[in-house]
């Protein structure tokens, strides 16, 4: 027996893909990845978000969120974790400039998707989404975990592919701009913003 019933996942994927289209901190790490240091490390970065939005979905499964949704404070530990994260890697980007991706791809993508795993793991935003989108799709006379676990999967594949896009753009105009010494400090500049943007977004997050 599936998971998840035909009709509730035909009803799930519309939704959760109009959910993956709007622009929100995984798209625009994404956006930052490919225009610092190009198409691999963006992709690499789509793939640390997808893995770290699955364990987030098993966590939830599993009613870890729930823990997080009744104690405050295990909510305002996990968020501001994830804004020192975040200022950090924006300190990193403005000393360091993009990376040359003729010599470092391998490392830089390797880089990119532990970053991109600790910025979503470190958002406790996800797992409160989780629990509140998903279980509108969860049949409660199932098992509720493969429920959980189906439903991320389709999520994040969808994740993958609108990310994804967005990364590789970027990155082929990243690799483009970075011929020039002017336009690499604004890179290196343009992705600090986003990457302290995305931290004051955090910052200011609401638990409702």
């Amino acid at each position: 027996m599936m998971a998840v019933a035909p009709l509730t996942l035909l009803s799930f994927i519309p939704a959760a893909l109009a959910l993956n289209l709007t622009p929100g901190a995984d798209m625009m790490f994404c956006l930052s990845q490919g225009l610092r240091s190009g198409p691999r490390a963006a992709m690499a970065a789509n793939f640390g978000i997808a893995t770290g939005g699955l364990v987030q979905v098993t966590l939830a499964g599993l009613g870890l969120g729930a823990l997080v949704q009744a104690h405050p404070f295990a909510f305002d530990a996990i968020r501001w974790a994830g804004v020192a994260y975040l200022l950090i890697l924006a300190l990193q980007t403005l000393r360091a400039g993009p990376p040359s991706m003729a010599r470092t791809a391998p490392t830089v993508a390797g880089k990119a998707f532990r970053e991109a795993l600790l910025v979503n793991l470190l958002n406790p935003k996800v797992v409160l989404f989780i629990l509140a989108f998903l279980p509108q799709f969860v049949d409660p006379a199932r098992p509720v975990l493969p429920q959980f676990l189906t439903l991320g999967m389709v999520f994040a594949i969808g994740g993958l592919a609108v990310n994804g896009f967005v990364g590789l753009m970027a990155g082929s105009i990243g690799q483009r701009m970075a011929e020039s010494r002017s336009l690499t400090l604004w890179l290196s500049r343009a992705s600090a913003v986003i990457f302290t943007g995305l931290a004051l977004r955090l910052a200011f997050l609401s638990r409702g």
